[in-house]
């Protein structure tokens, strides 16, 4: 079962390596959160508490537990939630999105 915490001090780049070495999969990583047309791509140097789009701190944020039986929907909603950042869930050459209805354990998978 793959499972790991994230929190504000996380760096972009060490949150998609997690991912993908947990999942398989890609992580995008947006600033702010919008994951739309136009959209950027965050800076793997920056962490997640300087990404978010309104909240001030992410310090009492705590920690958001990603586990494999998540759906990428799920995630993708809770992330937004927590953080305030919009993440969408690749293939493994981040070559398209994967479904919102595929859990994380099968996202390698798909």
């Amino acid at each position: 079962m793959a499972q790991f915490s994230v929190d504000g001090r996380m760096t972009v780049k060490t949150l998609k390596e997690k991912f993908n070495e947990a999942f398989g999969v890609t992580l995008r990583v947006y600033v702010g959160n919008n994951a739309g047309r136009g959209a950027r791509f965050a800076d793997d140097a920056a962490r997640l508490g300087a990404v978010a789009d309104e909240r001030e701190s992410l310090k009492e944020v705590g920690a958001f537990d990603i586990t494999d039986e998540m759906t990428i929907g799920d995630f993708e909603k809770a992330f937004q939630e927590k953080f305030d950042i919009a993440v969408q869930v690749a293939n493994a050459d981040n070559s398209k999105l994967l479904d919102n209805s595929v859990k994380l354990v099968e996202a390698k998978n798909a």
